[in-house]
């Protein structure tokens, strides 16, 4: 028996959705032909036999999620398995053995949350996060009441529905950006009343992070939080945020100093198709430098976007409006593109992002 374990599919994944099995127990199959098909970091792959044989057992249902290095498919015959860089092959022994876990005497945890051992316990046997349940006991501490009064409103709400896909992905790199970033946002406005109609906004700010990073270079920069270290990067690779009904994508628009606006908008059509469609590979929707965020053709005018280690900044672009401003001293009124700078402040100073911002608005300004 050989037992093949969920692959390293890309750089960061820890996990993927089982979406559909491409084979059955008790099909041969061939090296390199695809067993199942997975929904990881955005994108659907397909993940193909390392080696040929028989199907003995599949070990996830659709619609699970399975961590990288867990069982996949048992093999009962066949060649030996193929050395693959990142695939993890070999034998899984059952045991029978049980760990029986005791009710932490902690008063107050990390959290702030006060409690006795048999509220935290009573809180799971019912599978209540004690971080939504609010305190009545004095000082504070949450009483058997309180775990119950939630209890009973969640049993009335029906269980909830897990995230899935591109929202899973979202949440998590969300959660990360809030525990290891410290954000600061700046916002400014840019006339773009002399833009010809048929203008692409999206290249036009592309061509303005361009001109932020070039006159301050230390916003397309990764940054290790850990060892407080900084890379600053020479290529720019601009993440796009591309909102659809399966939730948001990021494809990256590689290497933007050295293409021109034709070559861009081309580029940023073929992203949006392939999101839409789902047909972007892992690859295309990592190792960005700094990421856009066009909310404006939504809705909003100024925001504080979040920044996704290991970059440290992300440009938002709010609705474009009218507005009445001051030329030459007369009141008049002219289209302005709200702007709005988010930086991971461990790592950028404001003069710096001040100087990226007036950089990026001069672009987005001149004719």
């Amino acid at each position: 028996m050989k037992i093949f374990k969920l692959p390293d599919l890309g750089e960061g994944l820890q996990e993927a959705e089982i979406v559909e099995w491409q084979v059955q127990v008790g099909d041969s199959v061939g090296a390199d032909q695809p067993l199942v098909t997975v929904e990881t970091d955005k994108a659907v792959v397909d993940v193909p036999a390392p080696r040929s044989g028989q199907i003995a057992k599949l070990y996830a249902a659709v619609g699970e999620i399975v961590e990288v290095g867990k069982p996949l498919v048992e093999f009962t015959d066949g060649d030996d398995v193929r050395s693959d860089a990142g695939t993890v092959v070999g034998s899984v022994e059952a045991g029978d053995a049980r760990i029986a876990e005791k009710p932490a005497a902690l008063a107050r945890g990390k959290t702030g949350i006060k409690a006795t051992p048999a509220v935290r316990a009573l809180a799971r046997r019912l599978d209540v996060d004690l971080t939504i349940v609010s305190p009545s006991g004095r000082d504070s501490v949450i009483t058997k009441a309180d775990v119950e009064r939630v209890a009973k409103r969640l049993a009335e709400l029906g269980p909830p529905e897990l995230l899935r896909g591109p929202r899973r992905t979202m949440a998590q790199k969300m959660a990360q950006a809030r525990s290891e970033v410290a954000p600061a946002t700046i916002v400014d406005d840019a006339d773009i009343h002399d833009w010809a109609v048929d203008t692409n906004h999206t290249v036009r700010l592309v061509r303005a992070i361009e001109a932020g990073c070039v006159a301050e270079p230390s916003l397309n920069a990764w940054f290790d939080g850990y060892s407080l270290g900084r890379r600053l990067l020479q290529k720019i690779d601009v993440a796009i945020a591309v909102d659809t009904t399966d939730g948001l994508f990021v494809p990256v628009l590689r290497d933007v100093g050295n293409r021109d606006d034709d070559d861009l908008r081309r580029g940023l059509e073929t992203l949006k198709a392939d999101a839409r469609a789902r047909r972007i590979p892992p690859a295309e929707m990592r190792a960005y430098t700094i990421t856009l965020s066009n909310f404006g053709m939504i809705g909003g005018r100024y925001a504080a976007p979040v920044v996704v280690p290991p970059t440290v900044a992300i440009l938002g672009a709010g609705r474009v409006r009218d507005a009445v401003v001051a030329v030459d001293g007369a009141a008049t009124v002219r289209r302005i593109m709200p702007l709005s700078l988010t930086f991971d402040h461990r790592a950028v100073t404001g003069g710096e992002a001040g100087r990226f911002l007036a950089a990026a608005i001069e672009s987005l300004e001149s004719s």
